[in-house]
């Protein structure tokens, strides 16, 4: 069992920056896919940024260049680099982790962009 742990939200003005953590206990061995999803208010939620086992990363139109995806394999944390926010990256920040078909979510931590 695998469980995720979000860490690093808060409050802050647009055209700052956050670093989101998400650390994992139990095996993560079996895992071959990370990505960060955000739900915005009265919004569905979306994919932001992903990274496979192999590194390739992929981010949503909306953040490129802005949001970077890392991992620590050793420290068995994941991690969303974000530059330059905006008012609509307002949104609760969830890590996913996948593997032999089974997947982990973690509760999410709310990231608010206002000034």
């Amino acid at each position: 069992q695998v469980q995720l742990v979000e860490s690093g939200g808060g409050l802050v003005q647009p055209g700052e920056s956050l670093r989101l953590s998400c650390a994992a206990s139990g095996s993560i061995s079996s895992i071959n896919f990370i990505a960060w999803d955000r739900q915005a208010p009265g919004k569905e939620r979306e994919s932001v940024a992903s990274i496979t086992i192999g590194g390739s990363t992929n981010y949503a139109n909306s953040v490129k260049g802005r949001f970077t995806i890392s991992r620590d394999s050793a420290k068995k944390t994941v991690y969303l680099q974000m530059i330059s926010l905006k008012p609509e990256d307002t949104a609760v920040y969830y890590c996913y982790m996948s593997g032999l078909g089974v997947a982990y979510w973690g509760k999410g931590t709310l990231v608010t962009v206002s000034s």
